[in-house]
């Protein structure tokens, strides 16, 4: 591994996976390509995009609403086209598998199914600065049973000087206050740091205990290898517009452990189009839930929507998730290495990697803690073409994502940044 342009062209003339550069929008910048690295906030629009809309679009003005049955994908049964694609992305079998809503909402389904606090158990364990989202809805979630969050909500923080969540003290957390917790939940991926958390060690503790467990995968899913079932993960839930690049406030994806799915006695917010499938036009009182994750469906499928996140999962269907996670993996490894040469042939360090080097505590998310001049670094990388991410007081998040960037784009970051520090010293 050199910092030299040969060797990046060398890694990406070998790349099995190169040509799926050529399938996505890359932005411009002042008239020159840019180097995207905010996949971890929204991803890029595949070239197909426009047609699969546009397919929904030319069905809805020619059948109206015989569309329903008689579009090229009838879309009665759209979101049936999802759990078979998805399953290998996030390691489920598709009858645990929904595709539905956005993810807060869906959030709050969960919960409402999983989160009924008793008088013994009544804790939520999560991680501290877990996205302000997911904060919000535990909070307003335990309000929702009269409760105080301050009481309920346990946060598991990193050791002092580090951003990173030390397993054994999650696993110890989760020991501690076992017999008074309703539910774990975590991040997959801390959206701040870029940590990959233990998940298989999380559900297995969260068990023993007696508890629930769930995670949000918003910075997850299309970018580490997942095995929600086999790992008995209870429940989670994930957004489509980052990693899966689905587009800005596309569906989400729900994952419900099949012993839960097929439980149709499992408490939820009932919608009719969870109800039975084979009744559901007979508009009757009494609902009957379908016995699969569908069953926590409400509405009917946003067509125009799903027909984008379809045009991104027929890709990642050709790509693989086990090629792309380990893609994903060597550009940020490479992206560390280039970023540690540069600190060393500074006069004084100049930031700092937040994110986990073990290549099982991370995906292809690098989070850089800015020691001097971190916003002037910041807008030089946005200036000249580097489309990254800035985080309050001093990060800067960067993901190189497999499917469209490259090792040639890491490697001319890395000079940007080069060139910057020998005129900042």
């Amino acid at each position: 591994m050199t910092f030299d342009l040969t060797y990046a062209k060398h890694m990406d003339s070998i790349d099995p996976l190169s040509g799926f550069r050529e399938q996505f929008y890359i932005p411009h910048v002042n008239g020159n390509t840019s180097i995207y690295f905010t996949g971890n906030s929204l991803g890029l629009q595949p070239k197909t995009t426009q047609d699969y809309v546009l397919n929904e679009l030319e069905d809805w003005a020619n059948y109206g609403v015989e569309g329903h049955f008689q579009a090229r994908n009838p879309w009665v049964s759209y979101h049936e086209i999802f759990p078979e694609v998805l399953a290998p992305i996030v390691g489920a079998l598709p009858e645990e598998l929904v595709v539905m809503n956005q993810l807060t909402v869906n959030l709050h389904l969960l919960m409402m199914s999983f989160y009924r606090p008793t008088k013994q158990r009544f804790k939520i364990i999560c991680e501290a600065k877990a996205f302000p989202s997911d904060q919000y809805a535990f909070q307003s979630q335990v309000l929702h049973h009269g409760l105080d969050p301050k009481e309920c909500i346990i946060e598991v923080s990193p050791k002092p000087g580090t951003a990173i969540i030390d397993t054994e003290d999650i696993l110890e957390t989760i020991k501690k206050h076992g017999q008074e917790t309703a539910v774990v939940l975590f991040s997959g991926v801390n959206y701040y740091s870029g940590q990959v958390f233990d998940m298989p060690r999380i559900c297995k503790a969260a068990h023993e205990q007696g508890a629930y467990c769930g995670f949000d995968l918003a910075h997850a899913a299309g970018n580490i290898s997942l095995k929600l079932h086999d790992w008995n993960v209870d429940f989670a839930c994930w957004c489509s517009y980052k990693y899966l690049n689905s587009g800005p406030g596309g569906v989400s994806g729900v994952y419900i452990h099949q012993k839960h799915a097929s439980n149709k006695t499992m408490p939820r917010l009932a919608g009719w189009w969870g109800h039975d499938k084979e009744h559901r036009f007979e508009m009757g009182p009494d609902f009957d839930p379908i016995p699969t994750a569908e069953g926590w469906q409400m509405s009917n499928a946003p067509v125009l929507s799903m027909s984008a996140h379809k045009a991104s999962l027929d890709i990642f269907a050709e790509a693989g998730m086990e090629r792309l996670a380990s893609k994903g993996k060597q550009l940020s490894g490479y992206m560390m290495y280039i970023l540690d040469q540069i600190n060393a042939n500074a006069n004084q360090p100049v930031f700092e990697i937040i994110t986990p080097r073990n290549d099982d505590e991370r995906g292809c998310q690098v989070s850089m803690l800015t020691l001097k001049n971190g916003r002037q670094l910041f807008e030089t990388l946005m200036s000249s073409g580097v489309i990254a991410d800035w985080r309050e007081p001093n990060v800067i998040r960067v993901a190189p994502v497999p499917l469209y960037n490259s090792f040639e784009d890491v490697f001319r970051f890395g000079k940007i940044i080069e060139h910057f520090i020998q005129h900042n010293q």
